[in-house]
């Protein structure tokens, strides 16, 4: 009986392969564009948040303030009514506010916001003798900036690994309301068709993304750490 139900399991996998391999791509669509996008905006207004902080080169107590707490709300506010309150933005933006590509300016939204707090937190573990040795130097502000990401540079690798996790589960969530990709799939057949086997696959699969992409991300870390 139990072979049974295994053999039955495989065919009905099998015959979504098509559906499986679709929902894979959309899912990797999704996690390159956010986290690229992600990356590039979060990393930018990372950067802002911690020079204009206390005692730094744009210290600016007032829009610390204001850009922080704006940082936070945007932290705090649930993905998935995040993606939803931006539908008409995403529709007007390309014709659509489900999909893959709909779900991606979301997640780079969310994901930006996150990534910034990850930057400003690796950039004050940077000795302050690193910034202070620069600025004796005559160093300018833009070559002050490629020393401290180059101080860095390890912290940030690990931070993208988790960016990159983050917006993997995001990604799952998404297909909640038709953003497509594994957990759309996951959704659609595992729970509202009681196909267990095709929900366990899934948990399987993205379980194997997100070992995948921490193990990578710890060994580029190492690899980038000289400490």
């Amino acid at each position: 009986m139990l072979a049974l139900s295994y053999q039955e399991a495989t065919t009905r996998l099998w015959q979504l392969r098509a559906e499986i391999w679709q929902a894979t791509i959309d899912t990797f669509v999704m996690l390159g564009i956010a986290t690229t996008a992600a990356i590039i905006i979060g990393g930018l207004f990372g950067v802002f948040l911690f020079l204009s902080s206390d005692k730094q080169l744009l210290e600016n107590k007032p829009l610390y303030a204001v850009l922080g707490g704006f940082t936070n709300f945007m932290r705090a506010f649930p993905f998935v009514i995040l993606m939803i309150a931006m539908s008409p933005f995403t529709k007007s933006l390309i014709g659509t506010s489900i999909g893959p590509i709909a779900a991606s300016l979301v997640l780079a939204i969310a994901g930006s916001f996150y990534f910034a707090r990850l930057v400003e937190q690796n950039l004050r573990e940077v000795p302050r003798g690193i910034v202070e040795a620069s600025e004796s130097m005559g160093a300018n502000p833009l070559t002050i900036i490629k020393v401290l990401l180059t101080e860095a540079r390890s912290g940030l690798v690990l931070s993208i690994t988790i960016l990159c996790i983050s917006l993997l589960s995001y990604s799952a969530a998404a297909g909640m309301i038709g953003g497509g990709g594994l957990g759309d799939l996951a959704i659609r057949y595992g729970y509202y068709r009681y196909q267990t086997e095709v929900m366990i696959f899934i948990v399987i699969m993205l379980s194997i993304m997100v070992i995948a992409i921490q193990g990578l991300g710890n060994w580029l870390a190492n690899k980038l750490d000289k400490r």
